[in-house]
């Protein structure tokens, strides 16, 4: 996770002061990449303690197109609660685009809508070399329903040989508390698209807009910066199960070192 460490480093000495929506105050750099080889371990960031069940939970949520909080998985992690509505409802983000762009729950919308994901995972299959294989959240008519616009607005499958690689592109990065979550997150859905096509997955490529330490992150970043990283974890799943069929039981984390948590306050 070196590659991450160097990216906080660099925002906290290069980067600009910003004004930003939660009036929290952050340092900012536009443009940046991280690049993961999922070969050589899970990229879980170790300088720190990430709860991986909340990660595992939450994806399996957006997976099965949900998006109340009270639906099934979120009801074991709060992550969303500072967002949700009296009734626990976010409005069309992720789940949704993901599995019903379109449908009901969309400005406008009627029917089941557009399964971006069971395409996608169908065309690793079908069609490895298409250049088409994106999955988007950035659905515009849907924003002013949306609670929080998606901050990981895009992916893009990529098939080389027997290895599958990944691309996300985020807008908006928290590089204290909410990209660690995110690396680890689209690293675990490359793992379980992989495994469905037969594929081993290879690299996760991280591209960032705006990527930002709020002004209450400096100091706990800071302690974060001065620990040594330990060897990455691993992660298991059942071998080819379909992605949309895979439980929290399914998937085990193997060999995570960590040093203490650090508590990052939320900005909402």
């Amino acid at each position: 996770m070196k590659q991450y460490l160097d990216l906080c480093r660099r925002i906290l000495d290069h980067g600009e002061p910003r004004a930003d929506r939660t009036g929290t105050g952050t340092v900012s750099q536009f443009g940046a990449q991280l690049r993961f080889d999922l070969r050589e371990g899970f990229p879980l960031v170790t300088t720190k303690k990430v709860l991986f069940a909340a990660v595992v939970r939450e994806l399996l949520w957006f997976l099965r197109g949900a998006t109340n909080i009270h639906d099934g998985l979120t009801e074991h992690t709060p992550i969303w609660d500072a967002w949700a509505d009296e009734e626990g409802e976010l409005g069309p983000i992720y789940g949704h685009q993901w599995r019903h762009w379109g449908g009901d729950g969309s400005v406008g919308g009627a029917g089941p809508g557009i399964d971006q994901l069971t395409a996608a995972i169908e065309r690793v299959k079908s069609d490895p070399t298409s250049r088409r294989n994106i999955v988007s959240a950035w659905n515009v008519a849907d924003l002013p329903a949306m609670a929080l616009a998606p901050c990981h607005t895009l992916f893009q499958l990529y098939v080389a040989g027997d290895r599958l690689d990944l691309q996300l592109y985020q807008r908006s990065a928290d590089m204290a508390l909410g990209v660690p979550f995110n690396i680890a997150s689209y690293a675990l859905l490359l793992t379980l698209i992989a495994n469905e096509a037969g594929l081993r997955p290879g690299y996760f490529v991280h591209t960032f807009g705006d990527a930002h330490i709020y002004s209450n992150h400096v100091e706990g970043l800071k302690i974060q910066l001065e620990r040594e990283p330990h060897p990455l974890p691993t992660v298991k799943v059942p071998a080819k199960k379909p992605v949309l069929d895979v439980t929290f039981e399914d998937i085990e984390l193997v060999d995570y070192v960590h040093h203490p948590f650090i508590r990052f306050a939320v900005a909402v």
